[in-house]
Parts: C-alpha cells; sequence; structure tokens
C-alpha cells in the first residue's frame, strides 16, 4: 500500500482576536513558515498553502511554498481545504492532512501518523488524535473529548466530560483515562467532496464541533493517541509569546 499523502496547510490574514498572524515574526522567520516546515519535514509528497492574502501568499512563496489562492467568504478551514483539492484535481483516494497555519509547534512525527493511520484503515473516512487527559481538567469546555470503541474509532466528541462516572467509589474507574482532541485531521478526497454537500447537524450546532456532522451521517473516525504532544497553537499575542519562548532563536 503506498503511503503517500498531501498536506494543505489553510492560513487566514483576517481574524477578529490577532490580524495578520499567520506572517507573526518567530525569531526571523514568519509563523507560516515554520508551519510550512513542520509539514515538509513530515515527510508529506505534497504541501500546499491556502490562504485568500496576498500579503500571506506572497510571503510563502519567497520561503519556497506551493501557494493555492482561494476565495474569502469561506467559514471554514475545510471549506478552503474542498476548494483546493478540487482546484489540484486530486483522486478521491488521495489522503489530505488539514495543518493548521497557527500551529507552528505540530511536530512531524504526528502529522506523518495521522496520515498513516488513516492509510492502513481502509474502513475509515477520516482520522486524528488524541491525548491523555488530567481528570481535573476534564469538566473544561474549551477542551473537547472523546470515546472510542474497541477498535479505535471515535464514538463521540463532546466539550462536555465522556464518559460520565455516576458511581465515583467505585475502585474499577480509579485509572480512568480521559480522551483530549488533538484537531489535527487527515481525510480521504472524496469525503471532502461529499462533506459539501453534508447539512449541519444539531449535535454539531450545540457542541460547535465540525466532526460531529460526519458522525451524524454515518462516517467513521479513526482517533489513535499521539505519538508525542504538540505545543502551545497561536490564537492571541500572548500565545505568540509562549511559542516563542518555546523555539530556540537559529542564530
Amino acid at each position: 500500500m503506498s503511503e503517500e499523502f498531501k498536506i494543505i496547510i489553510p492560513a487566514r490574514y483576517d481574524s477578529s482576536r490577532f490580524p495578520g498572524k499567520p506572517l507573526a515574526d518567530i525569531h526571523g522567520k514568519p509563523m507560516i513558515q515554520r508551519v510550512y516546515e513542520a509539514a515538509v519535514d513530515s515527510g508529506a509528497e505534497e504541501v500546499i498553502v491556502a490562504t485568500d492574502s496576498p500579503k500571506i501568499g506572497m510571503a510563502a512563496e519567497d520561503f519556497g511554498a506551493t501557494v493555492c489562492m482561494t476565495l474569502e467568504e469561506h467559514n471554514t478551514g475545510t471549506d478552503r481545504l474542498i476548494e483546493v483539492v478540487d482546484k489540484m484535481e486530486w483522486g478521491d483516494e488521495t489522503i489530505v492532512v488539514n495543518l493548521q497555519g497557527d500551529e507552528p509547534l505540530t511536530p512531524p512525527a504526528i502529522i506523518n501518523q495521522v496520515a498513516t493511520n488513516l492509510l492502513r484503515h481502509e474502513e475509515a473516512d477520516c482520522a486524528t488524535l488524541y491525548s491523555d487527559l488530567d481528570t481535573d481538567d476534564a469538566n473544561d469546555p474549551n477542551i473537547v473529548k472523546l470515546v472510542t470503541d474497541a477498535n479505535g474509532f471515535a464514538m463521540y466528541f463532546s466539550r462536555s466530560v465522556i464518559p460520565y462516572v455516576r458511581d465515583t467509589d467505585d475502585a474499577t474507574l480509579n485509572n480512568l483515562k480521559y480522551k483530549r482532541h488533538i484537531g489535527l485531521y487527515a481525510y480521504k478526497v472524496g469525503l471532502l467532496r461529499v462533506l459539501r454537500h453534508m447539512s449541519p447537524c444539531e449535535i454539531e450546532k450545540a457542541e460547535k464541533l465540525e466532526q460531529l456532522r460526519l458522525m451524524w451521517h454515518g462516517m467513521k473516525i479513526h482517533a489513535a493517541k499521539a505519538a508525542s504532544i504538540p505545543g502551545h497553537g497561536v490564537d492571541t499575542p500572548e500565545d505568540l509569546e509562549r511559542v516563542r519562548a518555546a523555539i530556540a532563536p537559529s542564530y
């Protein structure tokens, strides 16, 4: 079986909390370049930066990336992915990893891992990852939790604590491990083309979790424990300072 895969990096200039963040400097390189370099190091056969911003497009071309200019009106990064795969005319069995342009601390190993997991589980429509979650953090609605079945397929994702422990004095549950979802996905291109026609469902709207739309419509999501834990993503200028502190200057 071929283990080739591609990566698309959606990158928007406009952001309510941090406009222009893909171009934010991290020790002499724009953040989007740090993300691109992690993508290249993962072993992908092709990496594309997908953006609606000429500024981001020019910056990406300057450091050697392939750029696909996309429409401004996309509501989600997934919509941007769908436009790219159509423009590239990739076949339905092509594996594409969606790597967000504000995740410069993503280990290349887990990018490869999520793509390989999808390739090796033919019954899966897409694949994702998780890490262990401390019990003290399980009630945080900002942390997405999931439960999986015996074969490693997701049963549900939620902002609520799942599974809920009814009998807290049950000694058999002392070692219960909650799962924190890591928002890194590998898709089959055929699924992306079908996704555009899938209507949002009530549980997706309630939880504000797009992956629940896939499950509602019968798609199977493989979920595995990540081989390593990604560092902090960048949503705010404060996050950027944390990332700068985590990356050693190259001078």
